[in-house]
């Protein structure tokens, strides 16, 4: 399986997604330039995280390039995959929790609640730039005050959108159900993503 895909560059510090293509036996590297990930409110919200995925992988490609100038070998041949991740409640973006406040305010929003969890993706090639965004229906049984305030001191869930992490404690004993791809709610629609490489 690995041999029958090409070898890409991750635009993403994410650990998850990092995880998710290990176990796909996807060959990569990771590679990434800092970019401010702001949400455009004029665009649709599942091409929010579109959007953001593109600026991360058009920043690694930019840096390659530079990178490349004068030399003989380098990476900006490789197809470079970026993605983002938000959650939306009530047509509403609930981002990466600032504070501990933050993400028990947050959990409490989204305790018996339908959310949905919407990941864009962006794959660049030299030449070609394929873009999608995939969507899961999340919903979650009541969660109690104390119970979001362990999951919070204990997981400090302070770089997930939404201030939660369906593979923790609060997904295993807080989930009711999920509607679409589960590893989507984890940052990455992998078989979908699988599915596009192999066309490259």
């Amino acid at each position: 399986m690995r041999s029958s895909l090409p070898r890409i560059i991750l635009a993403s510090q994410s650990p998850r997604r990092k995880m998710l293509l290990e176990w796909a036996e996807v060959d990569f590297e990771v590679i990434v330039k800092h970019t401010d990930e702001i949400e455009d409110p004029t665009l649709p919200i599942d091409q929010v995280p579109v959007a953001i995925a593109r600026e991360k992988a058009l920043a690694v490609k930019k840096e390659l390039t530079r990178w490349a100038e004068g030399r003989t070998e380098n990476s900006t041949h490789l197809p470079i995959l970026a993605a983002d991740t938000i959650v939306v409640l009530n047509n509403r973006i609930i981002g990466k929790p600032a504070s501990r406040e933050d993400a028990v305010q947050f959990l409490l929003q989204l305790s018996r609640q339908t959310h949905e969890v919407i990941t864009g993706v962006c794959l660049m090639t030299g030449t070609e730039t394929f873009e999608f965004a995939d969507a899961t229906s999340v919903t979650f049984h009541e969660l109690t005050q104390q119970q979001i305030e362990y999951y919070v001191d204990k997981y400090e869930p302070y770089d997930k959108a939404g201030a939660y992490a369906i593979q923790e404690w609060i997904g295993v004993t807080g989930i009711k159900s999920i509607q679409g791809d589960f590893y989507n709610v984890m940052g990455l629609p992998v078989s979908r993503v699988l599915q596009l490489l192999k066309e490259l």
